[in-house]
């Protein structure tokens, strides 16, 4: 599929509808040429992109924005027209967590200091395991 050339302008909009947060200078000013971007993802990565102010119709290269796709937005074309243009934000394959799941520092904390067994875990209700977290801290045990 063949898309348009991309502007400055429509990186911003990925970033906006998306949730980018702005990051401010050491001193908490914005900077004069470039706006830079970063989305924080529950996994602990960070994404960061610049922007060159002002977001004009300027383009880019096509060597220069297959590097903001892949590295800096870690997106595939497809994805990042979609957004633009309807203002959906890609999916990134992230899935919610099934309801009553057990939070990954939850499941660590009983296998490595109570020593439970993955069977074990896993046949633990989400209640079960705050529960038995709390009778360790309590207890010891």
């Amino acid at each position: 599929m063949s898309y348009p050339a991309p502007t400055r302008r429509d990186p911003l909009r990925f970033c906006e509808v998306e949730g980018w947060a702005v990051v401010r200078s050491g001193t908490g000013r914005r900077s004069v040429h470039h706006e830079t971007y970063e989305l924080e993802f529950s996994d602990g990565r960070i994404l960061r992109t610049r922007i060159s102010r002002p977001p004009d119709r300027t383009g880019y290269g096509a060597a220069l924005w297959s590097h903001i796709l892949r590295d800096q937005f870690q997106t595939t074309p497809g994805e990042f027209w979609h957004c633009v243009r309807t203002g959906e934000p890609p999916s990134r394959g992230a899935r919610p967590s099934p309801q009553g799941a057990i939070p990954s520092e939850l499941a660590h904390l009983l296998q490595n200091r109570v020593g439970l067994s993955d069977d074990q875990l896993a046949a633990m209700s989400r209640q079960a395991a705050v529960e038995r977290a709390q009778q360790y801290w309590m207890t010891g045990k």
